[in-house]
């Protein structure tokens, strides 16, 4: 028998919730895509992957396969290494924030204190990738791509941290599960609305403009439409990933629809309560753990989607913005009103009723 308690259990233990968490971000990424393909091509009036399996469910499957089986293409002049680990480094940092993501009550894999700030060190760390597939491509058009993608990120994360910043403020805490356990009670409680019931809903005025502010941030912040600049296929063909193909190029790809989920993740656990339903739930008290935790699991999942659902219908109906109009919306929209709205969240959490 193991022991569970001891450190080989406590490995394996880990490893199998790794194993778990990766599985179910690879799996619901397959069929998120296949949605952004259908929900894009049901605005356009078109009929979308339709062929592969049922309603064409298993098109993402066959598009893996393709790119597995292609041959790896490198340029004559790239440094190889170099080459070759841009897309793992971004591949491994988007999987690796998942870590401290709580799924459902007591499902996460890394339940630390400061799992707001490992978000942001490996959200930094996620530019390196890109600016090394850059450059290790020996081609002026892809390092091009890449200096463009890096200030992109760059200039969105300085809002989307001030955006937590207020969060952070409404709750008291840098612990993700922390954040999500002080919005329970139905949705007066979540910090879309103040975080603190009625008493706190004036806090809404300002909470609810940092919600939009993250959610238009966190397009930018993965180089979604309208803020598509790194790829603009009328413009550089796909920016950085240019000279990419097969294997490298899906993990580049992979990497960037997991920080997409990630991001949808982040608004449901920041804003909307994560895993906790709209409503309260009394029943659930009589409840088997597990089944508990499911229930709230399924929560957080259909929040995921309904943002994602959001990010598929902005791509669709809005069109790319200029890469200087990008720039300007970043830096002297988003980031004066964001340290504004800290300045106001922080006065009433020291001035206002709950103080």
């Amino acid at each position: 028998m193991i022991d569970w308690g001891s450190p080989v259990g406590w490995l394996l233990i880990t490893v199998g919730q790794i194993a778990a968490v990766l599985v179910w971000i690879l799996l619901s990424l397959a069929f998120m895509l296949w949605g952004d393909r259908k929900v894009w091509a049901g605005v356009m009036m078109r009929k979308g992957p339709n062929v592969v399996g049922p309603f064409g469910l298993f098109q993402s499957f066959a598009d893996f396969l393709k790119f597995v089986l292609k041959e790896i293409v490198i340029p004559a002049g790239a440094d190889k290494i170099v080459f070759m680990l841009a897309p793992l480094i971004s591949f491994t940092l988007a999987f690796g924030a998942w870590a401290v993501m709580p799924l459902a009550p007591g499902w996460v894999v890394s339940n630390i204190n400061v799992g707001v700030l490992y978000l942001f060190a490996i959200s930094s760390l996620g530019v390196y990738g890109i600016i090394m597939g850059g450059w290790a491509s020996n081609s002026k058009y892809p390092f091009l791509g890449s200096l463009r993608s890096a200030a992109q990120m760059v200039s969105y994360e300085v809002s989307i941290g001030f955006v937590i910043v207020t969060v952070i403020l409404l709750s008291g805490s840098l612990n993700l599960q922390t954040i999500v356990e002080k919005q329970a009670g139905g949705f007066w409680n979540w910090n879309v609305l103040g975080g603190g019931g009625w008493k706190d809903l004036p806090a809404a005025l300002v909470m609810i403009p940092m919600f939009v502010i993250f959610f238009i941030s966190a397009l930018a912040e993965t180089n979604r439409p309208p803020f598509d600049l790194p790829e603009a296929e009328s413009e550089l063909v796909a920016g950085y990933q240019v000279e990419y193909s097969s294997t490298p190029y899906l993990l580049f790809m992979i990497g960037e629809y997991a920080n997409i989920v990630l991001m949808c993740a982040l608004m449901s656990v920041l804003f909307f309560g994560g895993w906790q339903a709209p409503f309260p739930t009394p029943f659930t008290a009589s409840w088997n753990p597990t089944a508990a935790s499911f229930f709230g699991f399924m929560w957080f999942f259909g929040k995921i989607i309904f943002f994602f659902f959001l990010f598929a219908m902005v791509k669709a109906i809005v069109p790319r913005y200029r890469y200087d109009q990008l720039m300007r919306l970043g830096w002297k929209v988003f980031l004066p009103t964001s340290l504004v709205a800290v300045i106001a969240i922080s006065a009433w959490r020291v001035f206002g009723p709950g103080a």
